[in-house]
């Protein structure tokens, strides 16, 4: 009788419990019909596309490989943001990153892009992918050398609440999971990374 009254007094208290207090949880399945609209209406590949959201703790997985058909996450990881502290900005946190397009801002930036030539890398396994920025806010990806890359310092696993490296803007994984990225990418053409807050 006793755990049936503390199992009662428990289920009050969570309905209770301010709901600002729930961990946050990215929301990936909001982005997906806008997201599938966006490659159709740009003749970008149609099966799968990269889902960053960039509200979620940097320690925490956040970027989602969308599978269209599937209509679900085919794969989830970590990913770390950009630094800034540059050209006057503040430096971005962990759960509060800051995002800029301008040059030498090492700030990740917000908007879609398209995943664009394999080429070698100075960092982690070697490869990374050419981002086009594909919006005003992140239209200067390119130029700005923002690619996806791996780093050997970025963990597989969810470190929250620490957090891993900041990159100087670019999206940065772990070793693993590049590889993973990398064989799939290999196969695809013009997939869409949106990263969004």
């Amino acid at each position: 009788m006793k755990a049936l009254i503390i199992t009662m007094v428990a289920a009050a208290l969570v309905k209770l419990a301010p709901t600002g207090d729930l961990p946050y949880e990215p929301k990936y399945k909001d982005k997906v019909n806008e997201a599938y609209s966006f490659v159709k209406q740009n003749k970008m590949d149609t099966t799968v596309c990269f889902l960053v959201d960039m509200r979620e703790h940097m320690g925490k997985k956040r970027f989602a490989i969308w599978d269209f058909k599937g209509d679900s996450v085919q794969r989830e990881m970590v990913v770390m943001h950009g630094s800034a502290g540059t050209q006057g900005r503040e430096f971005s946190w962990p759960d509060k990153p800051v995002f800029s397009n301008v040059p030498g801002s090492n700030a990740s930036s917000l908007g879609r892009y398209r995943v664009g030539k394999r080429s070698y890398s100075n960092w982690g396994i070697n490869i990374h992918y050419k981002l086009h920025g594909l919006d005003s806010t992140n239209n200067n990806a390119y130029r700005r050398i923002v690619v996806l890359h791996s780093y050997w310092g970025v963990d597989q696993s969810e470190l929250y609440p620490e957090s891993g490296p900041y990159s100087l803007g670019c999206p940065m994984v772990s070793n693993e999971d590049m590889t993973y990225l990398d064989s799939l990418l290999k196969k695809k053409k013009d997939v869409m990374m949106w990263m969004y807050y």
